[in-house]
């Protein structure tokens, strides 16, 4: 039985440019792998990087979110999710958003948070611990 885990939107950007081939390779080993979850901020922010930085047509954002939201099981994020962010943000010291993707995976019962820039190793309330696959 495998473990839920969770993916960062830096992770899937990886998936969805090629700048840099090895980081992309990398990413996608980990994007194929059962049981990985996603939230409603990931995709927001998929779509706002893909776009704004990389100059991807809002059609082919549609294509790429439509994929990942039926590759990936979706965390919906809630009042209580930023409620419990505010108190993740404050208790490690990580920005708002970063809280909000920790939350996210650990409303989601994952033990893993794949993610390229976060603290990597850190455990976060002794259930859910950050990895930087790409190193």
């Amino acid at each position: 039985m495998n473990d839920n885990c969770f993916i960062d939107t830096n992770i899937l950007v990886y998936c969805y440019t090629g700048d840099e081939p090895v980081k992309r390779q990398k990413a996608l080993s980990i994007a194929n792998n059962p049981d990985m979850f996603i939230s409603t901020q990931v995709l927001t922010e998929l779509s706002n990087t893909l776009k704004r930085k990389f100059k991807v047509d809002w059609q082919t954002v549609e294509n790429v979110i439509s994929e990942v939201s039926s590759d990936f099981n979706v965390y919906v994020n809630k009042p209580n999710t930023v409620e419990r962010a505010c108190r993740i943000a404050d208790k490690y010291q990580y920005s708002f958003y970063d809280s909000l993707i920790i939350t996210a995976a650990l409303s989601s019962n994952c033990k893993t948070l794949y993610s390229e820039d976060m603290q990597d190793g850190q455990t976060i309330e002794n259930s859910l611990t950050i990895v930087n696959p790409l190193k």
